[in-house]
């Protein structure tokens, strides 16, 4: 019987090559302004069109500035990046969702919300956390620059077909424990080559009970531990989520699609190349301490001790970040909070930040920035009320955009300063030069921006 992941895969292979990668077919080319240039120019110079343009979809996310967005963006390289995409989505009569438009935002989160990205999908971009989309039950990865002209001219990719991983979750997730916590814990356990060259399923109770937007966040993180990417088996939450959505099958084709999206599960004798099984009762809320996502602990653990591989790299990230063996990060003073990227940036994430916030104060000497990662998200949080309970507790919402995650427009963190951020990488540098991240929940993220340290979420719940 053939895991969910060969369902998909198999359905949309064009051709075998022997002794070579599979000629795959794509269902959704998603195109941001870093990745996709070189990629038009080469279409360009070879006097090709897009095969497809129907399905290929472009935004500008990462460059985008989060405040003073109808006024041109004055850092001269993210400019001449967002131009470039909106002079190459017209040449070439494509979808744009341009910057101030009601449809833009980071295109990990308007993917799904607009019901671009469907169960049994193939999706790629040129973009590593693309394994977002596959929370909705649908093969999504990032590709190379190349690969994106590939598609483009062609609406297919070569890739080697993965092998396969199932990560089961048993029982009921704590008080105060999300799915970041869940990846950030996976992440811990499996180290950030753990699952390299698998394409992982996440299963079991806990999964079962994520909401969507907690599923895509867990999908987003997968390749930090290595993997190609990672989806959830498409089920009546999915179902419910995705009906009514602008890009949706509508009427008897929603009934059709239904129908076809129900078998999309893996059967009871399907084989995996490998499994893992964990409980929820081990995870507690969860923070990093070092410089990749993979170094960290529960919020009420000490950093451990030196490894006896790795020493080298334990200590230089140790040393980057100010911290200690030993050291329990509880009640350490923080400068920076982030809410938003594509990993933490939906509306469920602002409704969980405004629920500790509600009725305390921003810290002093706290800098928070809070990002949704869509206007279609600024409009529900607005709707919500939720923005009225965030400025009365000192916060001001910016304008959508990747933001501080990756310090590609304004949003820099001054070097030295401590960030508690929703985002999805650590790395040295990651947020601005010398910067140092702390990556955790909403939850976490919130109690932090009130208090000024790092605090347990539970204490204020």
């Amino acid at each position: 019987m053939n895991t969910l992941f060969d369902k998909i895969w198999d359905r949309h292979v064009v051709q075998m090559v022997d002794d070579g990668p599979t000629q795959l077919y794509i269902d959704r080319l998603y195109c941001h302004e870093v990745t996709s240039p070189q990629a038009f120019e080469g279409l360009r110079s070879r006097g090709l069109r897009c095969f497809r343009p129907e399905r290929i979809f472009c935004m500008p996310d990462h460059n985008t500035p989060t405040h003073d967005q109808d006024k041109p963006i004055g850092d001269p390289v993210s400019k001449a990046q967002v131009d470039a995409l909106e002079r190459n989505a017209k040449e070439f009569g494509l979808t744009y969702y341009g910057m101030m438009s009601k449809d833009n935002g980071i295109i990990h989160v308007v993917g799904p919300e607009k019901g671009l990205s469907l169960p049994g999908m193939t999706i790629v971009c040129g973009d590593s956390h693309t394994s977002t989309h596959g929370a909705m039950g649908a093969v999504a990865f990032g590709i190379g620059t190349s690969e994106v002209e590939m598609v483009m001219a062609s609406q297919c990719i070569l890739q080697q077909k993965p092998k396969t991983m199932r990560i089961t979750i048993n029982g009921t997730l704590q008080k105060g424990v999300t799915a970041k916590d869940v990846a950030l814990y996976l992440m811990a356990q499996l180290t950030t080559s753990g699952a390299t060259g698998y394409f992982v399923e996440y299963s079991g109770e806990v999964v079962r009970n994520l909401s969507m937007e907690g599923r895509l966040t867990l999908c987003n993180l997968s390749i930090e531990m290595g993997a190609r990417g990672g989806l959830v088996a498409p089920d009546d939450v999915t179902f419910d989520y995705v009906k009514g959505k602008e890009y949706a099958p509508k009427g008897e084709a929603w009934d059709k699609a239904v129908d076809y999206w129900k078998t999309l599960t893996s059967g009871p004798d399907a084989v995996f190349d490998k499994e893992l099984v964990f409980d929820a009762k081990d995870i507690e809320p969860r923070i990093t301490y070092g410089t990749n996502p993979g170094m960290g602990i529960g919020i009420t653990e000490s950093i451990p001790l030196a490894p006896s591989n790795g020493k080298e790299n334990y200590e230089k990230a140790l040393d980057y970040m100010g911290f200690k063996p030993g050291e329990r990060l509880l009640g350490k003073k923080i400068d920076y909070v982030f809410l938003g990227a594509c990993t933490n940036g939906r509306i469920e994430d602002f409704r969980a930040f405004a629920s500790v916030v509600k009725g305390r104060k921003k810290a002093p000497g706290v800098v928070a920035w809070l990002v949704p990662g869509s206007w279609a998200v600024d409009r529900q949080i607005r709707e919500e009320g939720l923005d009225k309970v965030l400025s009365e507790a000192g916060f001001e919402i910016r304008q959508p955009g990747c933001s501080a995650c990756l310090a590609m427009n304004d949003d820099k963190v001054p070097a030295g300063k401590y960030a508690m951020s929703t985002s999805n990488r650590n790395f040295e540098g990651r947020q601005g030069p010398g910067s140092r991240t702390i990556l955790c929940s909403p939850l976490v993220a919130a109690a932090a921006a009130v208090t000024g340290v790092i605090t347990d979420p539970r204490e204020l719940i």
